[in-house]
């Protein structure tokens, strides 16, 4: 099992990768607004940092944007997997970036009929919140076994589950027992 670390902060980037412990990275928008400095600087550096994918999210709403972002994002590294969001349009951009070869990462995951949809956009990544399900009263970890069967089902399908929003040392194991690629 892969080991991505969801943040923004360099010092813990820095700190986590020379332990040799790190695989990926992940952030958004608000980890890098808590970092302060200007993100552009943050982004590039991390992709510096990391040798391998570095998920990097846009911040559109609307496909023209988030293709138009997705390729500005490419440019800080050949290691950035562009992040959109499970919509409509994300699914629509995750198409386009996939058929120019830049790799995508489907995020805000809820259900196995998302994290299907997002294996037929051409994800490389798809990433289902199971502590915001666990919030709420249901079995994040449920989606983590259907996903995995889906994709076990459909070999041509190539998507990786990178399990999102874990809020304790339980998840992982469980996620790994499971058998979720990050």
């Amino acid at each position: 099992m892969k080991i991505f670390l969801d943040s923004a902060n360099l010092e813990s980037i820095r700190k986590f990768n020379d332990m040799g412990l790190l695989d990926g990275i992940t952030t958004n928008p608000s980890l890098m607004s808590k970092e302060g400095g200007n993100p552009k600087d943050v982004m590039q550096e991390i992709t510096k940092i990391i040798k391998g994918d570095v998920s990097l999210e846009v911040v559109s709403t609307e496909y023209s944007g988030m293709i138009e972002e997705g390729k500005r994002l490419r440019q800080y590294g050949e290691n950035v997997v562009v992040k959109v969001p499970m919509t409509s349009d994300g699914l629509k951009a995750c198409k386009s970036l996939t058929s120019e070869g830049i790799p995508v990462n489907v995020t805000l995951v809820f259900s196995p009929n998302q994290a299907l949809l997002a294996a037929k956009s051409g994800a490389k990544y798809v990433s289902p919140f199971i502590g915001r399900l666990d919030d709420i009263g249901q079995d994040g970890m449920n989606l983590i076994r259907d996903i995995k069967t889906i994709f076990k089902n459909y070999p041509e399908f190539k998507t990786q589950i990178l399990v999102a929003s874990i809020r304790h040392p339980i998840h992982v194991i469980d996620a790994a027992k499971i058998g979720a690629d990050v």
